[in-house]
């Protein structure tokens, strides 16, 4: 019990020095970064323009599909309660309103794809921006505590709604794109210096670099199709990649088991 209270002090100290910063590089990047326009006719072409069986750009909506049956799956997992190996109530909020996300996504990105327009694409970044929420939350929840990510899960809806209209308002993607950047660095830090709850932590990188594969991918769309004699533009395999990170994260929780419990939760127990 030494042990555990000397760590939870060790690992305060550590969450407060990751805290302050991850905010100072969002500061960094908010404020010494150029403007990122929203209504740039640019950021809506996209390398493979084919049209299949009368469905515009075919393959960016097609590779959509993928986030519907992981979201759905994922969603009806934690439902059952059983499945996944989710101990906490928070944690149980959390990867619920993921896959929920990521369910909408599907949806969301897919009709933006098939007419990509500066009106439409709130329906492809809202829903990104809370899956990261929830996902970032789950992750608290696992390595800092339950307040401490059903707190910051709020926050962090708060700050997904208010990025998308300051895009709108101010035509700047800066916060939007500052906003999906923190938790992909955050998340790989976080998990070698707080200790893990569960086991098969390592999924949690691995997911983490698949994701950030699917950015390269996005940004060498045009450089990826061309390469491949025009068979899959780098945006369409993006999207699989992103499905890849999703999908690793659900085998993490189907096979992962507690490796100790916290001390919060030794306080419930006689």
């Amino acid at each position: 019990m030494v042990w555990l209270t000397n760590q939870q002090i060790g690992t305060w100290k550590r969450k407060r020095i990751l805290v302050g910063s991850l905010f100072i590089c969002w500061l960094i990047l908010m404020f010494f970064t150029p403007k990122v326009p929203l209504h740039s006719f640019r950021h809506h072409v996209f390398a493979d323009k084919r049209n299949f069986m009368g469905v515009p750009n075919t393959l960016n909506v097609m590779t959509n599909f993928p986030f519907l049956i992981i979201g759905v799956l994922g969603f009806v997992l934690c439902l059952g309660g059983s499945f996944f190996n989710i101990s906490l109530k928070g944690e149980i909020w959390g990867w619920t309103l993921f896959y929920a996300s990521v369910s909408s996504l599907a949806f969301g990105s897919a009709y933006y794809h098939l007419k990509p327009d500066d009106n439409r694409i709130v329906w492809d970044t809202l829903p990104i921006l809370i899956a990261y929420s929830s996902l970032f939350s789950s992750f608290l929840v696992e390595r800092a505590g339950e307040r401490v990510g059903l707190s910051c899960l709020v926050l962090l809806l708060f700050i997904s709604v208010l990025s998308v209209a300051y895009a709108r308002v101010f035509n700047d993607l800066r916060l939007c794109l500052t906003f999906q950047l923190i938790p992909c660095l955050a998340i790989p830090v976080m998990t070698v210096l707080l200790p893990p709850k569960y086991t098969h932590s390592r999924f949690w990188l691995l997911a983490t670099a698949a994701h950030a594969v699917s950015k390269i991918e996005g940004l060498a769309d045009s450089k990826i199709y061309n390469f491949n004699g025009y068979t899959i533009s780098g945006h369409s395999l993006g999207h699989l990649c992103s499905a890849l990170a999703m999908l690793l994260l659900t085998v993490m929780l189907l096979y992962r088991s507690i490796r100790f419990p916290r001390l919060s939760e030794l306080k419930g127990h006689p």
